[in-house]
């Protein structure tokens, strides 16, 4: 890719390069509603640049911007969206003032705004694509030499979750209550969860709608997906445990999700494409695919004491998931599902090889077993209340930066 300079001020490390352009939803200081791109600390009101008549080069419906959600302009497709792409490319670029003319009128400081829920979620489906995460689960609560399910080599697992309850960033979570069982118990209690965890995930949205019977094949799939965003699946492992069996995860998991708040488009992922691991056995064909479609996004995990000491306790990388996102995708629509523009898809937890990498405090401190120490003198095996738990990740190559900011939430005690 060939160097591009702006005429903004970039600070050095800042995830929202020119090579970014991520959406995003936004309350102005009188309460306005918006949508805008990030550039630096910048933000470029997209309803402003097209009353401005800067975008109209573009096929897009007036006032498509002023609207309540995002849903409707990824609703019109991915040539629309590298349209639009390369249109703010031009505008941000060295030497064009087009814009620069007008920014005063059109672009805000990210400090002056209040990030809300860029998407209307219709549906939510949470993976289980970390091999890592997967055979670590499965060796703490099985037989280690049998940790993977006779199914997880063959499909992607995953389940359906609950959309109402995915938070935007800085959203305080409550610490849920529920059944389950202490240690040398037979009978359940009830009480709130006290092995609260987190999951360091991605997850992709949904930018195209299909009709019943309708199925992705894993060439095209990625036309299907406008963009990402970090995604952490708070977690209650103790109630999870004693619910999980038959059906699978249910309050352990539906009480909270938090995401960021800035969605990064593929076309901004390109440059970090690398091959996926190897798949063995064979896949089947539906779940065949060509080239490359795992990406080198780092990625970390910061927790925060309520005295305000961070610790890093995590960094992993998603390149190391088993599943991709085109199979993944594939798979959810193989037996005529429908999906919908919105609909949101979590990677599952993303753990690598090493303790380091792993994605959760449960492989952190294998099940409670090995205290994680923080910098501050404390530890931890699950999280207190006041903690926050703080995601991070970019993708970096060569002058290239792509980032997601951050998602972070702070638990409180559960509402009595």
């Amino acid at each position: 890719m060939n160097k591009i300079e702006t005429w903004v001020n970039v600070p050095n490390n800042s995830d929202f390069t020119i090579y970014n352009l991520p959406y995003g939803a936004y309350t102005d200081k009188e309460g306005n509603h918006s949508f805008g791109v990030a550039i630096g600390r910048q933000i470029i009101d997209l309803n402003r640049l097209q009353e401005a008549g800067l975008l109209s080069d573009i096929n897009l419906p007036g006032g498509i911007f002023n609207r309540t959600h995002l849903n409707d302009f990824i609703a019109l497709g991915k040539p629309v969206w590298t349209s639009l792409r390369n249109r703010l490319t031009q505008l941000l670029t060295k030497g064009n003032t087009a814009l620069q003319d007008k920014s005063d009128e059109i672009m805000l400081d990210q400090d002056d705004v209040k990030m809300r829920m860029p998407i209307h979620i219709g549906d939510y489906t949470d993976f289980y694509s970390s091999i890592e995460h997967a055979a670590n689960v499965g060796s703490m609560f099985r037989d280690p030499d049998k940790a993977l399910l006779p199914n997880w080599r063959h499909l992607p697992v995953g389940y359906h979750g609950r959309s109402s309850s995915i938070y935007i960033s800085g959203t305080p979570i409550y610490r849920p209550m529920g059944q389950q069982i202490p240690k040398g118990e037979t009978q359940p209690i009830f009480g709130e969860s006290k092995r609260l965890d987190i999951e360091l995930e991605m997850a992709f949205i949904i930018g195209g709608n299909t009709t019943q019977g309708e199925c992705i094949n894993t060439s095209v799939a990625e036309d299907h997906i406008f963009g990402m965003v970090l995604f952490n699946d708070w977690s209650a492992r103790d109630i999870q445990k004693w619910e999980y069996v038959p059906l699978g995860p249910f309050l352990g998991k539906n009480f909270a999700s938090s995401i960021s708040p800035w969605i990064v488009t593929l076309d901004a992922l390109n440059p970090f494409r690398v091959a996926g691991p190897v798949q063995d056995p064979k896949v089947l064909p539906y779940l065949q695919y060509q080239g490359e479609k795992n990406f080198d996004i780092h990625l970390e995990v910061a927790l925060t004491t309520e005295a305000g000491d961070e610790t890093i306790i995590s960094r992993s990388n998603f390149k190391y998931m088993y599943w991709n996102m085109a199979q993944q995708l594939a798979h959810h629509t193989i037996n005529g599902c429908t999906i919908c523009v919105g609909d949101m898809m979590a990677s599952g937890t993303i753990s690598g090889k090493d303790k380091s990498s792993y994605g959760s405090m449960l492989e952190l401190s294998w099940a409670g077993k090995n205290p994680i120490q923080l910098n501050s003198g404390e530890t931890r095996t699950f999280l207190q209340d006041g903690d926050t738990v703080t995601l991070r990740g970019h993708g970096e190559r060569d002058d290239i930066r792509v980032g997601f900011g951050e998602v972070s939430g702070k638990i409180l005690p559960p509402k009595k």
